[in-house]
């Protein structure tokens, strides 16, 4: 007989802080620096695929290896830091820019 996870008829819902990373318990300045590397590699994989660009081409144009450009696409976060992914983002034509709020 198959055991259920009780959980998966759990309905409960628990308001989130908007960064995930602190969600999952992460210190949030780590938590913040996490959540700028999601969302500069998902910028960069919508534009490969909104270009059209293979894996080799997005590489050729990135400066970067094929295998470098399918980590990146795969999503791994923990493979790219953050200033890479500016420079990548910058080789790409987006426009990255920085902004503090206190």
């Amino acid at each position: 007989m198959k055991k259920t996870d009780s959980r998966a008829n759990d309905v409960r819902r628990i308001k989130g802080s908007g960064n995930v990373f602190i969600d999952l318990g992460f210190e949030p300045a780590e938590a913040e620096v996490m959540k700028l590397r999601a969302e500069v590699m998902i910028r960069i994989e919508r534009l490969v695929k909104a270009k059209g660009w293979t894996q080799v081409e997005a590489a050729r144009r990135l400066g970067v290896t094929q295998p470098r450009i399918s980590r990146l696409l795969k999503g791994k976060w923990e493979d790219f830091s953050l200033d890479m992914l500016l420079t990548l983002a910058a080789r790409a034509g987006l426009k990255p820019s920085l902004r503090l709020a206190a």
